[in-house]
């Protein structure tokens, strides 16, 4: 029986979520994406909280460009607040998306932001 896209993705984001844990030394940076918004969370996975977040919703957040070049801002936003709060290293989480377009923007936007991971 063939998978929905939805149902794929579930399959692929529990595959990796059993490997990829945030701690309080290394928290998660997650990413979600919708067709048209783009959303980024840094999470403590023991004690259950998010630490940063940051998502191309915030008010005040200027939509200039194309979709990739708004993610990669998102990821420099996360990674400011992040760093804000003492958080230099983080453990990637695609969220069972590829590696490519958007989701490769905010996660160089975090590197160039100070993130290490």
């Amino acid at each position: 029986m063939a998978l929905t896209k939805s149902e794929r993705r579930k399959r692929i984001k529990q595959r990796i979520r059993k490997v990829v844990n945030g701690s309080a030394t290394a928290p998660r940076l997650c990413v979600y994406r919708s067709n048209s918004e783009i959303y980024a969370q840094v999470i403590d996975d023991q004690q259950g909280k998010t630490l940063a977040a940051a998502s191309s919703r915030d008010k005040g957040f200027s939509k200039a460009g194309n979709k990739s070049e708004i993610a990669k801002n998102i990821g420099k936003v996360v990674a400011e607040r992040a760093i804000s709060k003492g958080i230099t290293k983080v453990v990637f989480d695609r969220g069972g998306y590829l590696y490519h377009g958007r989701v490769k923007s905010l996660a160089e936007g975090a590197r160039e932001g100070g993130l290490v991971f």
